[in-house]
């Protein structure tokens, strides 16, 4: 297949190209700088210029492909409620130019909040927290593109997408703790530590996006979880031997002001299962645990 992929240069847009590429795909990756451009390039990729808030860049790039996988998002928390409706925008667009025409479209989402449980793929998710209220309406919107004929499906990354790439160590929502704890001086969790993060290695993640534009069905939720959920304590106690500051417990009236924008999310158990995911698709993560590869390589 020829695929556009919005994000390509990014940490997981960046490995799932190379994944596509090596599993015999065409790439037509979209890019918004000269640096960008060239370091795609090398890839094989085909380089596509545009960006998610130029719309006609995003029709010319489905419209040039056989399925899209949609992994760009416009992370600056300053304006994250714009961000958001600039990604409903922009799924919107390209599901127009895909409609009737059975193409795939695998549109990234998060795993949903529940109460008392691990999410699943069923679930659409509480969407009571702002954080959930804002991205919620981008899978309504993909979801929504199977009844008017595209294979769209959702790929629900966890909170910690881990890994090493050309830039250094990620870890997802642990690199926001990591930079509190460096700027407070001590690294926290909020009450007795116990909420959990759900977790998957970057490369896990991208064969997942492979799998999905191959064989995903029309209206798929899959989850790209390999740790359904690691307690925010051993997160917190990882980061204070790496940085050498002491570990503590915050109230819940504290966690606002200390963690600042993942406030809420530190204080909240969300654990997620990837178990229907592993039966429709037969994926099976096999990267290194977490906190394993925190600790090897960040």
């Amino acid at each position: 297949m020829r695929i556009f992929i919005t994000g390509a240069t990014g940490f997981i847009g960046s490995a799932t190209v190379r994944e596509l590429l090596s599993a015999g795909h065409q790439v037509l990756g979209l890019v918004r700088s000269d640096a960008n451009a060239a370091e795609l390039a090398k890839t094989g990729a085909t380089v596509a210029r545009g960006s998610l808030e130029d719309l006609d860049s995003l029709r010319r790039g489905a419209e040039a492909a056989d399925g899209v996988i949609h992994t760009a998002f416009v992370h600056d928390f300053s304006r994250f409620m714009e961000s958001c409706a600039i990604d409903q925008r922009a799924i919107a667009a390209i599901g127009d130019v895909l409609a009737g025409s059975k193409r795939p479209f695998v549109v990234t989402s998060g795993t949903p909040m529940v109460t008392g449980r691990a999410s699943t793929e069923a679930d659409a998710g509480e969407r009571t927290n702002p954080i959930a209220a804002a991205r919620g309406p981008a899978e309504d919107i993909t979801l929504a593109l199977a009844e008017r004929g595209v294979r769209s499906s959702l790929v629900r990354l966890p909170r910690c997408v881990h890994g090493a790439s050309e830039t250094g160590w990620r870890g997802g929502l642990m690199i926001g703790l990591t930079a509190v704890a460096r700027t407070k001086g001590v690294s926290a969790y909020v009450g007795d530590g116990a909420q959990r993060w759900p977790a998957v290695h970057r490369l896990d993640a991208a064969r997942l996006y492979r799998l999905a534009i191959e064989t995903a069905p029309a209206g798929s939720r899959l989850h790209a979880v390999a740790e359904e959920g690691i307690a925010l304590r051993d997160i917190a106690a990882a980061l204070g031997r790496k940085l050498g500051v002491p570990v503590a417990s915050k109230s819940r009236d504290e966690a606002g002001e200390h963690f600042g924008f993942y406030g809420a999310s530190v204080a909240t158990d969300q654990p997620a299962s990837s178990t229907r995911t592993r039966e429709l698709l037969g994926w099976q993560p096999t990267g290194p645990a977490l906190l394993a590869d925190f600790e090897a390589s960040f």
